[in-house]
């Protein structure tokens, strides 16, 4: 199992920008990547980014050219930079451990950071 706790959360305004961190813990050695996702009040968690220790990234179009998923030579902390930020990117945004092999599997999740973007 791996552990993830999610940091850097806030309120900024419109146009702000804000850094996520995700650090790991535990059996790190058995993933393949990690993912981003948010929930908005109201809605179903969504896809936001992933990274593959391969160096692969994959962004939902919404946050395209805005938001950047990295991470270091050793995989962890990883990090969402979040720039130009809207208020309808308000959510609890969680990183989840990528444990498949072939494909995306996620099944170690944080507890969530808040995101509040006010216009």
């Amino acid at each position: 199992q791996v552990q993830l706790v999610e940091s850097g959360g806030g309120l900024v305004q419109a146009g702000g920008s804000l850094r996520l961190t995700c650090a790991a813990s535990g059996r790190t050695a058995s993933t393949y990547g990690m993912g981003w996702f948010r929930q908005a009040p109201g809605k179903e968690r969504e896809f936001v980014a992933a990274i593959r220790w391969s160096g692969a990234t994959t962004y939902a179009d919404f946050v395209k050219g805005r938001f950047t998923i990295s991470s270091n030579n050793f995989k962890n902390p990883v990090y969402l930079q979040m720039n130009s930020l809207k208020p309808e990117d308000t959510a609890v945004y969680y990183c989840a451990a990528d444990s498949g092999p072939l494909r995306r599997q996620y099944d170690d999740w944080g507890q969530g950071t808040q995101v509040t973007i006010s216009s």
